[in-house]
């Protein structure tokens, strides 16, 4: 439901990153420069994850854009490092707690200490909030501090800006 645009190969053309959620992957399509792209390449997220949203960011400052997954289906968020070619590295998880369903992902500096941090939607099974990861600069997350905005209020969908 969600996509995402940056250079993910690093030949200065603007690339594309797809959530499929039925199809539990993400999908890349290339771009040539002149409007037209690739074929979309796939990359697996799990039987069943439901990949929502997709940010993009260089979380551990090698100068390529890594990708964030909010996994619907599951209570996590994936991350995929960039190898700057348009590939990416094995996907790591982050909970979002028990029953915690991400809807989407932002990607922004919270605690000014220059280090990209993130940002998902949450719904809980008894109440609903935001999630924040702190980023450690290496590509690595802390553990995910909740924010509780209360019963019924819903948030689906995070910017930045």
């Amino acid at each position: 439901y969600s996509v995402a645009i940056g250079d993910l190969n690093n030949d200065n053309k603007l690339d594309i990153v797809v959530a499929n959620f039925d199809a539990n992957n993400i999908g890349i399509l290339l771009g040539y420069g002149d409007g037209t792209f690739s074929t979309q390449t796939t990359f697996l997220t799990g039987s069943s994850s439901s990949p929502n949203s997709v940010a993009l960011g260089d979380f551990n400052n090698d100068h390529y854009l890594d990708i964030v997954i909010a996994l619907f289906g599951y209570s996590y968020i994936g991350v995929v490092l960039g190898l700057g070619n348009g590939t990416f590295s094995e996907q790591v998880l982050y909970s979002t707690g028990s029953r915690a369903t991400p809807s989407s992902v932002s990607i922004g500096d919270f605690n000014n200490d220059d280090r990209l941090d993130i940002v998902a939607a949450i719904s809980f099974y008894w109440t609903n909030g935001i999630g924040i990861f702190l980023g450690d600069g290496s590509g690595s997350f802390a553990i995910i501090e909740l924010f509780v905005t209360g019963f019924g209020s819903s948030p689906y969908w995070t910017t930045i800006g």
